[in-house]
């Protein structure tokens, strides 16, 4: 019998008609009811979900049924009549609520999600002005402060989303339920701190907990205080990404470019110095695109060692995955550098040798839409004499809290620039923020450089969108170059377990950790879930691309310059020596 092609239904007296196969969660928001829930997350278009239908917030009333269902695990029918909004549906979530908050701290004056915070958001919806059920928080939860991530299972509520992320999206497996009752905690295996597991930083637990239990660990007093130290000269530098989603902190639509705004309000808060990562991004492609070429030239000329595909090194969390998980391929990653730690070995060394500023008075901050980068800061390669290149790393989160405090009208402030000559970039740095965006950058300048030829064409459209796995076959004067671009550590996994059997085809393969790359990182605004936030900040990177007067990492003048006067070539002794990196085996057995 053939399958009905759409369902009808009533929902609260409203006629329906869906997909076979939709839940009353989604049925039910595409007439514009919002029913509440909290360990529910999908992400469509990406493989970001969490369905488990335990916390039970979302139930419903369906007539012919004695029970209460979950509308997010429970499926459309034909003619299925359905009330979301009756007494007896209102009384059972506050019931439900209530009980969660009967074993939840009441801090939430001094909690890090405090105005965030999804729990606090559904008790003033679900009016719930007092605590009948008293007797919770007896367990034994171990809290820990890690260099990236605060964890504090107190707040725990057991929705399991970052469980979900952890194992299924991530494909890292750290985080699981341990224990039963009121000591039941979600925490890495046999009750591990995070320092002692197979961690990547990535963050995306944080990114998708509805309340304070995981939080990103705060920089922002320490910034303070240099910036207020007379014997520091503190210098700024954000990530692409940032510029596409702080406007979001201040009440403005998402996607909406403030890169100028950012500029000012740095400048504001009193760095001394407003460079761009942008640049940076430049002078990684500089550096692996040189080593791309030089990979695929020894591999054309018959060399049997060479390793291909090369993989991208951006992404601080993958390399950490690759480290920790394919500690037997780690000849295959790029050695460049991240943009972040590039910036920081040049403001330390060309910069500071110019300006005649001691490298120990220099503080370098990033800041950045990643808390793995808050991790990567402390990696002792990228020191000299203990001192590191980039001090330390603030999330998009952060940034937005300190102009808070500042008493800046960011909306309102006029665009600024960044200072020269580390914060002139081409389009092909903005575009770094993206999936896909890092290949595509590499794509421009290896094509030029390798046929002698200017693109007739300089987006690379093949290498876009949000899908987990995407591949393209590039014509480099009839050597066909083949490409493979992943996003979510699951996908990597694929990839790598593949590159092990010796089957993976390609001659370059970018990774970024984030679901969209680095504009879904864990330290940017909350997205709550909404896959319209993460599209939006999408669609920005590529009109800032397109708006831009340079759109090739190797036309940029100050990355010339920068050769010209310090560097020499790419892959050459001093570049090599500043801006290139070596890996370690960091299994855990």
């Amino acid at each position: 019998m053939e399958q009905a092609k759409t369902i009808q239904l009533t929902i609260d007296r409203h006629a329906v008609e869906v997909a076979p196969g939709t839940t009353l969660l989604e049925a039910a928001r595409t007439i514009g009811i919002n029913i509440p829930t909290l360990c529910h997350i999908d992400l469509k278009g990406t493989c970001v979900q969490n369905k488990p239908a335990s916390c039970r917030l979302c139930v419903v009333e369906v007539e012919g049924r004695r029970n209460l269902a979950p509308a997010c695990a429970t499926n459309c029918t034909p003619g299925m009549v359905v009330h979301t909004n009756s007494a007896r549906v209102i009384r059972a979530r506050k019931t439900v609520a209530e009980l969660i908050l009967s074993d939840h701290p009441n801090d939430c004056l001094t909690c890090p999600k405090c105005s965030d915070c999804e729990l606090q958001r559904l008790v003033m919806r679900l009016n719930i002005r007092q605590m009948p059920f008293n007797g919770g928080e007896q367990s034994q939860r171990k809290n820990e402060l890690t260099v990236a991530i605060k964890r504090n299972m107190d707040k725990c509520i057991y929705c399991r989303r970052c469980e979900s992320i952890c194992n299924n999206v991530q494909s890292v497996g750290v985080l699981s339920a341990i224990r039963r009752g009121f000591d039941t905690t979600i925490a890495p295996t046999f009750d591990k701190m995070f320092t002692d597991t197979n961690c990547t930083y990535c963050g995306q637990c944080v990114a998708v907990c509805p309340v304070g239990a995981l939080t990103e660990r705060d920089y922002t007093d320490q910034l303070l205080d240099d910036i207020t130290n007379p014997d520091k000269v503190v210098i700024a530098q954000p990530a692409p990404a940032v510029r596409y989603a702080l406007g979001e902190e201040f009440g403005m639509t998402p996607g909406t470019i403030v890169t100028g705004k950012l500029a000012t309000a740095l400048r504001d808060l009193g760095f001394d110095y407003v460079f761009d990562t942008d640049f940076a991004a430049d002078l990684t492609i500089m550096e692996e695109g040189a080593e791309i070429l030089d990979r695929l030239q020894k591999f054309l000329g018959g060399d049997k060692t060479v390793k291909l595909p090369i993989t991208t090194s951006c992404c601080p969390a993958w390399v950490n995955f690759y480290e920790h998980e394919f500690p037997d391929l780690l000849d295959y990653p790029s050695t460049a550098k991240s943009p972040a730690q590039m910036f920081g070995a040049i403001a330390k060394t060309y910069w500071a040798e110019k300006m005649g500023i001691p490298r120990e008075k220099l503080v370098v901050v990033s800041i950045m839409p990643c808390l793995a980068k808050k991790y990567e800061c402390g990696r002792e390669e990228f020191k000299v004499d203990g001192n590191p290149d980039v001090d330390y790393s603030i999330s998009t989160r952060e940034l937005a809290r300190l102009i808070k405090r500042a008493n800046i009208n960011f909306p309102n402030l006029p665009d600024g620039d960044f200072d020269s000559p580390l914060g002139e970039s081409s389009g092909a740095g903005a575009i770094f923020g993206v999936t896909g965006g890092v290949m595509e950058a590499a794509l421009r300048t290896v094509y030029e450089v390798y046929t002698g030829k200017t693109l007739p064409r300089i987006n690379f459209e093949q290498v876009r969108g949000l899908d987990g796995i995407r591949e393209a076959t590039i014509d480099l004067n009839g050597f066909e170059l083949k490409v493979c671009v992943a996003h979510t550590l699951s996908n990597a996994r694929i990839l790598m377990d593949k590159l092990r059997r010796g089957e993976l085809n390609y001659h370059v393969v970018e990774v970024m950790a984030c679901p969209g790359g680095c504009i879904g990182g864990a330290g940017q605004p909350y997205h709550h879930g909404n896959i319209d936030i993460l599209q939006a900040r999408f669609n920005a990177v590529y009109a800032e691309d397109e708006g831009k007067p340079i759109r090739k990492s190797h036309e940029n003048p100050d990355i010339k310059r920068l050769y010209d006067e310090f560097l020499g070539k790419p892959l050459g002794e001093k570049s090599h020596h500043l801006l290139h990196t070596h890996y370690h085996d960091k299994s855990i057995h």
